[in-house]
């Protein structure tokens, strides 16, 4: 994984009158919020959530018209309802000239392929009456450049909105050595200077060209984004954001300022709801994500998402637990009141059953995470199944609802390639052993037994390398978890214990051992 830090890129700006009233200004500004703002608190109820992301343009079509919207998210949250989702997160609603929708050209309206603010609204309500929290994509790092601000900014250079974007000659960009960069995780893009055909000068652009970065240096920018967020609490009810990009709003050498940023930006969206859910996309190290909890109230945890997978991938724990435990510490000595986001794949990465392979090392990985502790976030389609590579598009095909050719839900906004053969939603309901019902039934166990949400998390050692356990403990009760990872079967010693759960009807306890089946997982209550 990518840990950019350790080189940091030359610094992108030259000392300026004007910056270095704007880094004064912006200091000012934070240090006024942290001395207001000392206390650190959790967001209510999000340690007792289970999250499920939602790329709209393939989840549900309410309209004929091939395309997911809103209106199809809110009929389907039955569904998610009965899963047993507590919180759902939108990818990007903006307006856009991109499919995926990470380059916004309006920052207060909905693309019209999804439906209306109305329609949003009505989802939001139904959702909260069905006790579901509704987080969006939040885009700030860089809007698309066909946004207006961007274009009044290549017409008029004397405009305001010059100023909203980050500027040099091709010259300098040469000479300070930052026309290109290295490709890390969370982009392949090598250029990271736009250039315009007839002008002198480039724009910082990140990700993309079609997508440059915002300077918040200028507080116009600054203010100009608090304001979205604040619209998106106060007027349309939303309980929190993703920040995408959360690490890139100002260049990695800079890094006390981009934590710096996301604290006032808690601070500002706090006095707007007080239990606003702020989870960032840090996608790096635990070590670099760590820091950002003093800042956001919960970031994605992707080394343990990779340490899951590799697990279920190679057969052996390889000290899973221990590396749970280095990260946990690192976050504690961040934060003592942090939510942490547990996830197996985002719409960033190749879906599970891709890099698994089998159903079985699917459900697998699915019980490792729904078993561990955190706020797990599941991406559409993985409590199916689905499968999908890169390139993106593929990862984020339609939801596989039912077979029918008068099937009312389905999007088709492109063809099925990873997915033609998957057993659809309505199938996977009636059969015992599919995916759905393995995740149903995970997330009942996790929703019904308070140890698995918020006990203490204590590894149980087993000197054979394919077995993962451990134990969580909270008060007097305990909930001992274990899984086989490898091929044969393996018997246990256990204590007074009873099956709560188990993935294969060939794991038993007998005579105060357990067997249990090859690739499987079960989760016993501890009867002391």
């Amino acid at each position: 994984m990518h840990t950019g830090w350790a080189n940091p890129r030359p610094f992108l700006f030259l000392a300026s009158m004007k910056g270095c009233f704007y880094l004064i200004s912006i200091a000012l500004a934070f240090n006024a919020c942290n001395s207001k703002n000392q206390m650190d608190r959790k967001p209510r109820n999000w340690d007792e959530t289970i999250a499920y992301e939602i790329f709209v343009q393939s989840f549900a079509d309410s309209n004929g018209d091939g395309i997911g919207d809103l209106k199809g998210v809110e009929l389907k949250l039955d569904y998610l309802a009965d899963l047993g989702i507590s919180a759902i997160w939108l990818m990007p609603i903006n307006p856009s000239p991109s499919y995926h929708k990470y380059d916004v050209t309006d920052y207060y309206g909905i693309h019209p392929d999804y439906g209306t603010m109305q329609d949003l609204k009505s989802l939001i309500a139904a959702a909260h009456n069905k006790g579901i929290k509704v987080i969006i994509d939040l885009v700030v790092n860089h809007c698309s450049s066909q946004h207006p601000w961007f274009q009044v900014a290549l017409k008029n250079p004397e405009s305001k909105y010059r100023d909203y974007f980050i500027w040099k000659t091709a010259e300098e960009t040469e000479s300070e050595n930052i026309a290109t960069k290295e490709i890390s995780a969370d982009s392949d893009n090598i250029n990271q200077w736009g250039e315009i055909e007839g002008f002198d000068e480039r724009y910082f652009a990140f990700f993309s060209p079609a997508m440059p970065d915002l300077n918040y240096d200028n507080p116009d920018v600054r203010n100009a984004i608090f304001d979205v967020g604040r619209f998106w609490l106060s007027d349309v009810g939303v309980d929190g954001f993703r920040l995408d990009a959360a690490k890139h709003i100002y260049p990695e050498n800079r890094y006390a300022d981009n934590l710096a940023f996301w604290k006032y930006f808690r601070t500002e969206m706090e006095k707007v709801n007080p239990d606003v859910f702020l989870v960032g996309e840090v996608w790096d190290s635990a070590e670099v994500v760590a820091p950002f909890l003093k800042s956001l109230h919960s970031n994605f945890n992707f080394d343990l998402s990779e340490a899951i997978i590799n697990s279920v991938k190679t057969g052996k724990h390889s000290g899973l637990i221990d590396k749970y435990q280095a990260i946990n510490k690192l976050y504690q000595q961040a934060s003592q009141d942090f939510v942490d986001a547990t996830f197996l794949s985002n719409h960033d990465q190749n879906r599970v059953r891709s890099q698994v392979g089998t159903i079985k090392k699917t459900k697998l990985a699915a019980s490792i995470l729904l078993t561990l502790p955190g706020t797990p976030f599941i991406y559409y389609g993985e409590e199916i199944g689905m499968q999908g590579k890169k390139p993106d598009e593929y990862i984020r095909e339609p939801f596989v609802w039912d077979r029918s050719d008068s099937s009312k839900y389905q999007t088709a906004w492109i063809d099925l390639k990873n997915n033609q053969n998957l057993v659809p939603m309505d199938l996977q309901l009636t059969r015992d052993s599919s995916v759905l019902n393995h995740y149903k039934a995970l997330i009942n166990l996790r929703n019904t037994n308070a140890p698995l949400r918020n006990g203490q998390l204590l590894e149980i050692n087993n000197p054979n390398e394919s077995i993962l356990g451990y134990k969580r403990v909270l008060n007097q009760n305990e909930i001992q978890v274990f899984h086989n990872l490898g091929t044969t079967v393996v018997k246990i010693p256990v204590l007074k214990s009873e099956i709560l759960f188990s993935s294969h009807h060939q794991s038993t306890i007998t005579n105060s051992e357990l067997t249990i089946a090859p690739q499987s997982s079960v989760v016993l209550k501890s009867n002391f």
